[in-house]
């Protein structure tokens, strides 16, 4: 039962159609307004088409770039702009490295009272209506302007925005390559205000077939190719919750008909787990991203490294730079859509090999083609060895760091992040804690993280079962933040 003054607010909000997506949250900034300038080389476009959505239009184009280049279009979420988006996202940065266009979309207070996309209103997510429209008359206009290729067009949004992102893809899978939904809600999950907020905190317990038939009538009739599409989640989002990254993987594994068991399992910097689903072909259809102990919104990792983008500000959390990963999902890398293409293959044999009090000492299989190595510590990358040892100084005693390594080849492009290890340095306190919990109670603590429906414990990644309240576990924390299943019986002290 919500207390008085959120039910007094929930009923506001979902009364003004907003539905408590991003701006459920008490902090939330007061509804946005159209951005007055562009900022940087993001600039307004008008006259794009008739617009029936009645949304603004802003694109970024690096200077120089040729015909046929990809096209990507970013949503931004509830009270959000889009320059925002743009400042924040990371996309510009990897559109000049990479070479594409991007198109933000903006929709405003005029539309929505919190500025949130209406992918719970049929009137403006379903094929040739609304907002729906409108961004694939942009898709349009940036085709003849900058003659963008529409073969290679992607579709990404946070929130309000990854749920219009799931609509359009099931809407216009004739239109887009490919989609990330990052903190979003399977298509259509609501099609009415009423049932909006029901899908962000738990949406409808669907079959994957039930899910998959979703997007099949989205457009009747057809039947391929499907988009490839990332879903970018966090472990501790309560204000859309962790439920619909699952039934988002139910819903397009369903399309591709290439069931629910990942065909790989890795995990990636910012403790996120990467779950991959393979097509008929072995190549990536569908990647999930769970980030353990992320709240709401799109992850973001700021610094010079080659796989960190993006600024830290409200919604946009240091994690891990998801615009990077995406980016090479769909191969605008250069790689192959689905698989990365020419992308050195992770590091095998990753160990930690000795600890003082003060350094953490590394080693790891070499890999044919590296010029180099990437090592990341706690998600951040901290050395760039041509050897396959390092030795990590400077660290605290008794305590644990988690290190992942990427092969570099000659152009500077970095591989596949190795599985993680955990370093704990030698001295200080490392008091043993225990917990005894359901798996459902330590995802919400912190001492573990849910992907692709199963609870993994945070440190040891050990497999707890089920997502749910009826699984049980004891975990044993030491060091700190590294958790391992102790069921049998677990000794403090």
């Amino acid at each position: 039962m919500r207390p008085p003054i959120l039910r007094r607010l929930f009923r506001r909000v979902a009364s003004a159609a907003a539905l408590g997506l991003l701006a459920a949250t008490l902090g939330a900034t007061a509804a946005a307004q159209p951005a007055a300038a562009a900022a940087g080389g993001l600039q307004q476009v008008t006259g794009f088409g008739s617009n029936p959505g009645n949304l603004q239009m802003y694109a970024y184009t690096p200077a120089g770039l040729p015909a046929n280049a990809p096209l990507v279009v970013a949503l931004h979420g509830c009270t959000q702009t889009a320059s925002a988006y743009y400042t924040n996202s990371g996309w510009p940065q990897f559109a000049d490295k990479w070479g594409f266009s991007v198109v933000f979309p903006q929709t405003t207070s005029a539309n929505n009272s919190l500025s949130c996309f209406g992918w719970f209103d049929p009137a403006e997510d379903t094929r040739g209506k609304g907002e729906a429209a409108s961004i694939v008359q942009m898709v349009e206009y940036a085709k003849q302007q900058y003659g963008s290729d529409g073969r290679r067009v992607y579709v990404t949004g946070l929130s309000a925005g990854g749920g219009m992102t799931a609509d359009l893809l099931a809407a216009y899978p004739d239109v887009f390559a490919g989609g990330s939904v990052a903190s979003g809600l399977p298509a259509q999950c609501a099609t009415s205000q009423a049932a909006a907020s029901g899908c962000q905190t738990g949406p409808q317990k669907l079959t994957p077939a039930q899910w998959g038939d979703k997007v099949r009538a989205a457009y009747p009739g057809y039947s391929g190719p499907w988009p490839r599409v990332a879903i970018w989640q966090g472990t501790s989002d309560y204000t859309v919750y962790p439920a619909n990254a699952t039934a988002l993987r139910d819903q397009w594994t369903d399309v591709w008909d290439i069931g629910q068991t990942p065909s790989s399992t890795d995990t990636l910097p910012g403790s996120t787990t990467r779950s991959v689903y393979n097509d008929a072909s072995g190549k990536p259809a569908v990647e999930t991203y769970s980030v353990a102990g992320m709240g709401h919104g799109l992850p973001v990792s700021p610094g010079s490294g080659d796989q960190q983008c993006g600024t830290t500000a409200a919604y946009f959390l240091n994690a891990i730079c998801s615009t990077y990963y995406t980016g090479v999902f769909w191969g605008l890398d250069g790689g192959t859509p689905g698989g990365g293409g020419d992308q050195l293959p992770a590091p095998a044999g990753v160990r930690v090999t000795g600890t003082t009090d003060t350094t953490a000492a590394l080693s790891w299989n070499a890999v044919e083609g590296a010029a180099s190595y990437a090592v990341y510590r706690n998600g951040t990358k901290i050395a760039s060895p041509t050897a396959t040892t390092y030795t990590d100084t400077g660290l605290t005693a008794g305590t644990a760091y988690r290190y992942t390594v990427a092969a570099v080849d000659g152009s500077g492009k970095a591989g596949t992040a190795s599985a993680q290890v955990t370093a704990t340095t030698t001295g200080g306190s490392t008091p043993v804690k225990c917990y005894s919990a359901t798996n459902y109670a330590h995802v919400t603590a912190g001492r573990a993280h849910m992907s692709g429906g199963y609870v993994y414990a945070n440190g040891s990644n050990q497999n707890m079962g089920l997502y749910n309240v009826f699984v049980t576990h004891t975990l044993k924390e030491s060091p700190a933040g590294y958790f391992v299943i102790a069921d049998s019986g677990c000794t403090t002290g």
